[in-house]
């Protein structure tokens, strides 16, 4: 038997078959996607007629060594990252010549490539291509910026490369790109702040990072490895919200653009074990009350640790959050929660003009939730595709509304979706 998409008060208007993605932008008539694996880049989609949407242009990556997952547009310039693709796994091969070194130290020879394998959690056929990426290195790391006034030949105007593996998500306007990278000198990433108003020459303006990430200027973090690091950080006014991962959420006041402030944090790690994702108020306040609607990313999830879920904030003293309620989706709400792939929390409509969030839950799918009581927030409609192209369970990555009220959806592994919400 076929298997079905399940929804309630969703309809599906299109599907496309589409290379996995992990963000999907709409400005006019267009959607512009991100995709999570080379050599698939950006793919520019015209949806004006959303029945029928069709791809005008899809730029394509040089070689496996970045994916280009992130994208943001303003008029006629867009802007996409540059990261190192699978870098949590190939940065496992920079640890190879002291693990080789200290194996061989213990064992009184050189170890074999099942020994480094077992010791990096790897599987024994991988140390090849560990090696492999470890001697080539990674210099691409950054962002690029295209003129897209022809939408149908989208012309590079400049690659601006950073450090590390690169920029991961980022946010950006006319004047200025917010960006999250990793630099020398510092562990994980921070924010730097880029002038884009002469797209051919970005110039860096600010940088702002959590004490003990400034190695280079003699801070000690006080933890492990990259735990600690920006996510992301979203402009609103004169703020950028920044999700942390392991250290929850900051609010940086930036109406002095060439010195971030901080000016709120909030961190609930632990108890809770999934990483903070992403952290954005609402437009308008609810009964005299600013409120903020956070998310964490379902990541390595341990069975009898809750899943991912969406948080609700008081934030009328933003430096003092005063946590609300939390939303959670059940197992039983998805026919494919346990099977493999994640099913949790990942990401919402990063444009809160209402009290509708629209948040993906990878194979709990699309969820609707009205937060017009925030301290009750309540599911109104539901979307969870089904797996297609061989894949075993549908992970809802993304997800963007039109000024048509249209939903665009977008799978990590495959697939895009144009619904409408008839609630």
């Amino acid at each position: 038997m076929a298997q079905q998409a399940v929804a309630s008060n969703v309809k599906r208007i299109a599907h496309m078959d589409m290379p996995g993605g992990g963000q999907v932008i709409v400005d006019g008539h267009y959607a512009y996607i991100g995709h999570m694996e080379p050599p698939h880049g950006t793919s520019i989609v015209d949806v004006s007629d959303p029945k029928n949407p069709r791809v005008v242009s899809a730029i394509e990556l040089d070689g496996d060594g970045s994916h280009s997952h992130k994208v943001r547009v303003n008029g006629d310039i867009m802007i996409t990252n540059m990261e190192r693709n699978k870098r949590t796994f190939r940065r496992k091969g920079d640890q190879l010549p002291d693990l080789r070194t200290s194996l061989a130290a213990d064992l009184g020879r050189a170890p074999s490539n099942a020994e480094l394998a077992s010791a990096l959690g790897v599987a024994e056929n991988q140390i090849a291509e560990l090696d492999a990426a470890r001697e080539l290195g990674y210099d691409d790391g950054g962002f690029r910026l295209w003129d897209i006034s022809d939408k149908a030949n989208p012309k590079l105007i400049h690659h601006e490369r950073t450090h590390g593996v690169g920029v991961h998500r980022f946010d950006a306007d006319e004047n200025y790109a917010y960006i999250s990278t990793e630099m020398e000198g510092y562990v994980g990433n921070i924010l730097v702040i880029y002038d884009v108003r002469d797209p051919a020459k970005p110039t860096e303006v600010s940088r702002w990072w959590m004490p003990g990430q400034h190695l280079a200027g003699g801070e000690t973090p006080t933890w492990k490895g990259i735990s600690n690091r920006l996510h992301h950080a979203m402009k609103v006014g004169d703020e950028l919200w920044a999700a942390m991962w392991q250290a929850g959420f900051r609010v940086l006041d930036v109406s002095d653009m060439r010195n971030p402030k901080l000016i709120g944090e909030h961190d609930y790690h632990p108890p809770f074990m999934e990483p903070s994702h992403t952290i954005m108020p609402l437009d308008a306040p609810i009964d005299g009350r600013r409120i903020a609607v956070g998310i964490d990313e379902e990541h390595d999830h341990i069975p009898g640790q809750a899943h991912a879920c969406m948080w609700l904030f008081d934030v009328t003293d933003i430096g003092n959050f005063q946590p609300l309620s939390t939303f959670h989706v059940s197992e039983m709400d998805s026919p494919w929660s346990r099977t493999p792939g994640r099913f949790g929390a990942h990401q919402f409509r990063e444009k809160l003009d209402g009290t509708l969030v629209y948040v993906t839950w990878f194979s709990g799918g699309l969820r609707i939730v009205d937060v017009a009581n925030p301290r009750i927030p309540r599911e109104v409609g539901s979307f969870i595709p089904e797996p297609v192209a061989g894949e075993v369970s549908p992970q809802s990555n993304d997800v963007e509304v039109d000024e048509r009220g249209l939903i665009f959806l977008l799978d990590r592994n495959n697939g895009f979706d144009i619904l409408e919400y008839e609630g």
